[in-house]
């Protein structure tokens, strides 16, 4: 039987990248102990943050909950408070919901939800019909849409509820992907999109951290297991992003036979964006909606713009 390398009690799981061994509870505090290092090493938080955490109650952003709660308990002067998108997809959010409402309450941590109803005027799923309706085969994928709208909608929120940062659980796994497919694309723009910046000089735009950026998602997933946190696991009946989908198989297959792949990815990327001198980030304001945007139409206004003919 495999014995923790720190404390020997049976070891459940084996980091390749690292050669470490440990138990359930040695590596429930390995993992913590690096979110917390994430979060100081990047300069995340500060001791008095009001932190938005966006939860869809998936794996992923529910360990996150739970993980920046524990955290959060050694600072009394910052607040969490958890916010929710409900995209309006029949079927598929209510649960998730139900999982949120019962770890907030939980947790006793602040709750605040919103819609694409409520924001936008329309659910994705009543947006993917007029687009079918009047693109066809040529139509955008719901993803887009979702993708999008869900931005806005995140930014919108944490506005509301007056928090300095919101948190999501972008995992590194996600990164890697990420600048993977940005890469393969040729997309400089979005590539250098986490460069250094001195200062937003607009104001709306609340800042974006990811603590979950250094952890795979494989530990998620057994973190989650081993503290037996409840989470929304029924799939999007929207998601088909073939391209994604490949370029996470290529690296699982590099990082399966070459184990640390993925952090020598994203440390290379971390490293090349270190290099690039700091620079102002002007931002300018939607002409229809107000919100912050780097072009004179937001995205999610010049989509819905397109799909319901609205003019500028």
């Amino acid at each position: 039987m495999s014995t923790c390398m720190y404390c020997h009690r049976e070891a459940v799981i084996y980091r390749p990248y690292s050669g470490e061994k440990l138990c359930k509870k040695c590596f429930t505090e390995s993992l913590e102990k690096k979110v917390r290092r994430t979060i100081s090493r990047y300069k995340m938080l500060q001791p008095d943050s009001r932190v938005a955490i966006a939860v869809s109650g998936g794996k992923d952003s529910m360990a996150l909950l739970y993980i920046l709660n524990k955290i959060e308990q050694k600072y009394p002067e910052s607040e969490l408070v958890v916010i929710t998108v409900d995209e309006g997809i029949l079927g598929y959010r209510e649960d998730a919901l139900r999982i949120i409402k019962k770890a907030t309450k939980k947790l006793g941590v602040e709750w605040r939800k919103s819609s694409f109803k409520e924001l936008f005027s329309y659910t994705l799923d009543e947006l993917v019909s007029i687009a079918q309706e009047k693109f066809g085969e040529k139509r955008l994928k719901a993803c887009t849409y979702c993708g999008v709208l869900r931005r806005k909608a995140i930014n919108m929120l944490a506005r509301q509820v007056g928090a300095d940062v919101v948190a999501t659980a972008h995992n590194l796994d996600d990164e890697t992907q990420t600048i993977l497919m940005n890469i393969l694309r040729g997309d400089i723009v979005r590539f250098l999109r986490n460069r250094p910046r001195k200062k937003l000089t607009i104001e709306g735009l609340v800042p974006r951290v990811k603590p979950f950026k250094e952890i795979p998602e494989e530990e998620i997933a057994l973190y989650v297991h081993f503290n037996q946190i409840d989470h929304h696991q029924t799939p999007c009946p929207y998601h088909q992003e073939a391209y994604r989908e490949d370029v996470r198989n290529f690296l699982n297959r590099l990082e399966r036979d070459h184990p640390g792949t993925k952090y020598s990815i994203l440390r290379i990327y971390t490293k090349i964006l270190e290099k690039i001198p700091e620079e102002e980030a002007y931002l300018k304001t939607c002409i229809r909606c107000g919100e912050p945007s780097s072009e004179e139409i937001c995205k999610t206004c010049q989509l819905l713009g397109e799909l319901l003919g609205e003019s500028s």
